[in-house]
């Protein structure tokens, strides 16, 4: 039994259900540049009246709606929440899916040991996030040409912002990870996944109203 193969076809639905809903979420969000980049004057004003601390918590400080960039950033923030709660879910369901099925037995049953078992569906998580993380590059690029309306953007920033999504997907992967060993069987993987990715969104933003780094 090939676990690699076995791991990534059990994921493969996941990924693309995934990759599908985030190209969506970029292509609604930036094909509504235009109309926001035509009030932005009007849009800046109002967020310079907004309390500093909401801002922060939004992580919208010092955010230029009227720039290609500055809207895709405010989109990749949703963006960044759904790619959490992907990852969190793959580090939940490399022990906690195969204690809650009963099939934890049967894999060390194999002549493999637990090492080799762990880490195939390691691997096999990490080809699910490189695939979605492929997307959503991909996708950026193209809808903010698409939709940018001959305004320029810094290539560089961009770049920036994308590769934060590798450590965001390691992060919540292995934390998923630790807390599933910890716990052992989890009975909903997915809304585990979401209270975790959305518990950790909170304290950043606690974190940022208190001006602290502590949780960035």
């Amino acid at each position: 039994m090939n676990i690699y193969k076995h791991e990534f076809k059990m994921n493969l639905r996941s990924v693309i259900t995934w990759s599908v809903s985030l190209i969506l979420l970029l292509f609604v969000f930036m094909s509504l540049f235009s109309s926001f980049a035509q009030d932005a004057d009007l849009l800046n004003q109002t967020m310079a009246q907004m309390p500093p601390e909401l801002l922060t918590a939004f992580g919208m400080t010092d955010l230029d709606l009227s720039t290609p960039l500055g809207f895709f950033s405010f989109a990749f923030l949703f963006c960044q929440v759904c790619l959490a709660i992907q990852a969190a879910n793959y580090g939940f369901g490399l022990v906690s899916v195969e204690e809650r099925d009963m099939t934890a037995d049967f894999l060390l049953a194999k002549p493999v040991g637990r090492t080799y078992i762990l880490t195939n569906k390691l691997l096999a998580a990490f080809t699910g996030l490189t695939i979605t993380n492929m997307v959503v590059w991909v996708s950026s690029f193209v809808f903010i040409n698409m939709f940018r309306d001959g305004r320029p953007y810094e290539t560089n920033t961009l770049l920036l912002l994308l590769l934060s999504i590798v450590m965001l997907q390691l992060f919540f992967l292995s934390v998923g990870l630790v807390i599933s060993l910890l716990m052992k069987r989890v009975r909903s993987v997915t809304s585990v996944s979401m209270a975790l990715a959305f518990g950790m969104y909170v304290l950043s933003a606690f974190g940022g109203m208190l001006g602290e780094d502590t949780f960035d």
